[in-house]
C-alpha cells in the first residue's frame, strides 16, 4: 500500500488555487507532511513479511533427532551364520566377519560421540559397549553389571547391542539376576519334524566313537539305536512287512512315541557328553539340540536332559564360542528365570562352566549350584553341601515337607509360599554369603532297577566316593569352610569320603576345612530294612548299598569307628536328627526305617523329631523346629566365617 501511494504521488501532479486565484503548481517539498505516513507503511510492511518467512521456515523445519533414530534402527544387524554356511566359512572368512563387527562397533560409537544432538541414554550405552572389551577385568566386570542394571534402552538399542557384545558379554549378562532377555540374539528358528529330529538323533549317536568307551556309554548308546530302531520300522510299516505293505496291527505292536525315543537318545548323549564334546559339535549336535528343544518345549524331562549336555559340553573352553554361536546363550539366559527349581538350577550350572571370566570352578554332571546360580556382589565365605539318600535325588529330596491342599497354608499376602528346594529358598536368603551345592548320584534299591548292567560294580560307598571326590575336587570343594548336610546313605557317603580325603594329598584342604556335619536318620549302624528286603525277596531284591546298609554289617562298624576318631581328632562339630514314625514301603506295611539307636553317631547331640524317614530332611515350614534348628547348626559350626 505504501508502495503504491509513492507512485501516485511521482506520477500525478497535483495543483491548488492561490488567493489570486491563479493555479499553484505543488512541489516536493509540499508533501514532506506525509513522510511519517510513508515510513509507517514501509516498516509495517518489512515487519509483516518477515514474520511470514519465520513461519513458513518453522512450519518446514525438519525433526533431525527423529531421522537420527530411524536411522539407527535402520542399520543393518549383523546376525548368526547358519550353521550349513557357518561349517563351510574359511578362516579367512571368519576373520573378516569379527572384522566387520569391531568396525560396525567403532562407527556405531564415532557417530554418537560426534553427532551433536545424540541421545545421552545412547552414548551411555556404547561407553559401557565400550567399557566390556577393556583391558581391565575388573572395568569389565562392572560394565555388565551396569549394563543390566539399566532398564531404560529402547527396543532397537537392545538389538543393536545384542548384535555388539561378544560372547563373554553376553554369558555375564546372563548370569546377571533378573537381566533384561532383549540383550540375547533369539535362536534361530530350525525346519525339522519329529520324524527328522528322531532320524538326526540316531544318525548323531551311529557317528560317535563306540569302542574303547565306557561300557555304560554303550548299553545307553545301543538302547536308545535299537528303541529309534523299532520307532523307524513302525513308521515305515512294521517289523513285518511285504512288498512295503505292512500288517496293520504290526505298526500299533511296535510303534514307540517320539518323545520316549527321544528321551532314550538324550539319555545317551549326556554320557557320550563327558567324553565326546568335539565329536558331538563336529556333528551338528549343537544345531540339533537346538531344534528337539524348540520342539519339546512342553516336555521338562526333555529340556533337562539338553541342558545336562550343554552343561558338561561347557566344561570344554575350546567348544564355548560354537555354543555361544548356535544360540544357547539366550536359551539358558531364559531358563534361568524359570519358576521350576530344576529348570533354573541345570541352566545355572550350563553358565557357569561357560563363564570363565567371574567363575574359576567347574560343575561337572551331578554337582549343582543351589546358591548363587547368578553372579554375586555378596562375597562367598563357607560351603554348604546336600547329599541324598537311596532313591534321592538332587532336588526332590530337600523341597518343604507335601502339605494336603485343602489345608494349604498362606504368607500374610495371600500367595502360596511352598518351595520346591528349601536350601534354595530358605537358607540363602538366610546366609546370602554361603555356596549351596547339591549333589546327585544314581542309588537303587533293587538290582531290577539298574539301568546299565555294570553299574552295580559302581554302586559301593568306595566307588562313589572316588567318583564324588573327583567332582567336588574340581568344583572348588575344600577351598572354603565347609558344612555337610546328609539324609539316610548319603551321611553313610560323607563319612567314607572324609576318610577317604585322609589318604589323598590333593584333598587334605577338604578335611581341615569341614566345620560340622548334620545328620539326618543317618543308618550309623545299618538298618532293619536291609534284612527285611533280604527275606522277603519278593519285595525288594538287596543291591549293593542294601547289602552295606545291614544292620551291624563289618563294613559299617569299621567305617563308623574309623570316622569317630578323625571327628574327634578333627574337632568337627555333629548333629543328627532321627525318626521316630514309620514309612510306608508298599501295601499296608510300614517300618521304622532307621531307628535311633542306628541314627546315634556315638558324638555330638541327637534330637529325635516325629516324622518318617522320608520327611526327616523336608521341614513343614520355614519357622518350624526342624529348619530352625538346623540353620542354627549351620550357623554356629561357621560363625567365624559368616555374618549372621
Amino acid at each position: 500500500m505504501s508502495v503504491a501511494a509513492l507512485r501516485l504521488i511521482h506520477c500525478r501532479r497535483l495543483s491548488t488555487a492561490g488567493p489570486s486565484g491563479v493555479k499553484k503548481v505543488l512541489q516536493w517539498k509540499d508533501f514532506t507532511y506525509l513522510l511519517p505516513f510513508f515510513f509507517f507503511f514501509f516498516y509495517s510492511g518489512c515487519l509483516f513479511i518477515t514474520y511470514e518467512m519465520v513461519a513458513l521456515d518453522k512450519a518446514v523445519t525438519i525433526d533431525t533427532s527423529a531421522i537420527l533414530q530411524e536411522k539407527y534402527k535402520s542399520y543393518i544387524y549383523l546376525r548368526a551364520t547358519p550353521s550349513d554356511e557357518k561349517d563351510n566359512l574359511t578362516a579367512a572368512r571368519r576373520e573378516l566377519h569379527k572384522a566387520a563387527r569391531r568396525l560396525v562397533s567403532c562407527l556405531f560409537v564415532v557417530e554418537h560421540f560426534t553427532h551433536v544432538d545424540a541421545d545421552p541414554h545412547e552414548v551411555a550405552l556404547w561407553v559401557l559397549l565400550k567399557k566390556t572389551q577393556s583391558a581391565n577385568k575388573a572395568i569389565r566386570l562392572q560394565a555388565v553389571q551396569e549394563l543390566a542394571d539399566n532398564h531404560h534402552w529402547h527396543d532397537y538399542q537392545y538389538q543393536t547391542a545384542a548384535q555388539v557384545i561378544d560372547q563373554r558379554t553376553a554369558v555375564g549378562l546372563a548370569r546377571t539376576p533378573k537381566v533384561d532377555l532383549r540383550f540375547f540374539l533369539r535362536s534361530p528358528a530350525l525346519p525339522g519334524t519329529e520324524d527328522a529330529t528322531e532320524d538326526g538323533l540316531r544318525q548323531l549317536l551311529g557317528s560317535l566313537p563306540q569302542s574303547e568307551v565306557d561300557k555304560c556309554v554303550q548299553y545307553f548308546t545301543s538302547l536308545a539305536l535299537r528303541e529309534s530302531t523299532q520307532s523307524l520300522a513302525a513308521q515305515r510299516g512294521g517289523l513285518w512287512c511285504f512288498g512295503g505293505n505292512g500288517l496293520p496291527y504290526a505298526q500299533s505292536l511296535t510303534s514307540v512315541p517320539s518323545e520316549k525315543v527321544e528321551s532314550f537318545c538324550l539319555q545317551a548323549l549326556v554320557q557320550h557328553s563327558k567324553s565326546h564334546c568335539e565329536h558331538i559339535v563336529s556333528n551338528g549336535g549343537l544345531q540339533l539340540l537346538q531344534r528337539v528343544y524348540q520342539l519339546r518345549r512342553d516336555s521338562l524331562k526333555i529340556q533337562r536332559n539338553i541342558v545336562r549336555v550343554i552343561g558338561n559340553l561347557a566344561l570344554n573352553e575350546s567348544i564355548h564360542q560354537a555354543i555361544a554361536q548356535s544360540g544357547w546363550i539366550s536359551v539358558l539366559a531364559e531358563m534361568t528365570q524359570s519358576p521350576h527349581v530344576m529348570q533354573a538350577s541345570h541352566a545355572a550350572r550350563a553358565l557357569a562352566n561357560l563363564d570363565r571370566e567371574a567363575v574359576k570352578e567347574k560343575y561337572q554332571d551331578g554337582v549343582y549350584i543351589l546358591h548363587p546360580q547368578t553372579r554375586d556382589n555378596q562375597p562367598i565365605k563357607a560351603d554348604v553341601l546336600f547329599i541324598h539318600g537311596i532313591l534321592g535325588a538332587a532336588f526332590k529330596t530337600w523341597r518343604q515337607k507335601d502339605r494336603d491342599t485343602s489345608e494349604e497354608e498362606k504368607d500374610a499376602e495371600g500367595e502360596d509360599n511352598y518351595t520346591e528346594c528349601w536350601p534354595k529358598s530358605w537358607l540363602a536368603a538366610d546366609c546370602p554369603n554361603l555356596r549351596i551345592l547339591s549333589v546327585e548320584y544314581d542309588s537303587h534299591l533293587s538290582d531290577w532297577m539298574a539301568k546299565c548292567p555294570v553299574e552295580n560294580q559302581r554302586k559301593s560307598l568306595a566307588y562313589r566316593s572316588r567318583e564324588l571326590l573327583k567332582k567336588l575336587k574340581l568344583a572348588g570343594v575344600g577351598e572354603r569352610p565347609v558344612v555337610w548336610v546328609a539324609h539316610s546313605m548319603g551321611g553313610l557317603l560323607v563319612k567314607k569320603m572324609l576318610l577317604d580325603a585322609v589318604d589323598d594329598p590333593d584333598m587334605h584342604g577338604l578335611l581341615k576345612n569341614t566345620k560340622g556335619i548334620l545328620f539326618y536318620s543317618v543308618p550309623h549302624h545299618g538298618t532293619f530294612m536291609a534284612e527285611y528286603s533280604v527275606n522277603v525277596r519278593y519285595l525288594l531284591f538287596p543291591s549293593v548299598e542294601v547289602r552295606e546298609l545291614c544292620k551291624d554289617s563289618p563294613a559299617l562298624r569299621d567305617l563308623n569307628e574309623n570316622f569317630l576318631n578323625m571327628a574327634r581328632e578333627k574337632e568337627i562339630k555333629v548333629l543328627s536328627f532321627a525318626e521316630t514314625l514309620p514309612t510306608n514301603i508298599g501295601p499296608m506295611i510300614k517300618i521304622l526305617v532307621v531307628p535311633s539307636q542306628s541314627a546315634s553317631l556315638g558324638i555330638g547331640e541327637l534330637i529325635k523329631v516325629d516324622v518318617d524317614h522320608l520327611n526327616i530332611c523336608k521341614p513343614e515350614k520355614k519357622d518350624s523346629f526342624l529348619y530352625k534348628r538346623s540353620l542354627q547348626f549351620i550357623q554356629e559350626a561357621l560363625q567365624s566365617y559368616i555374618s549372621h
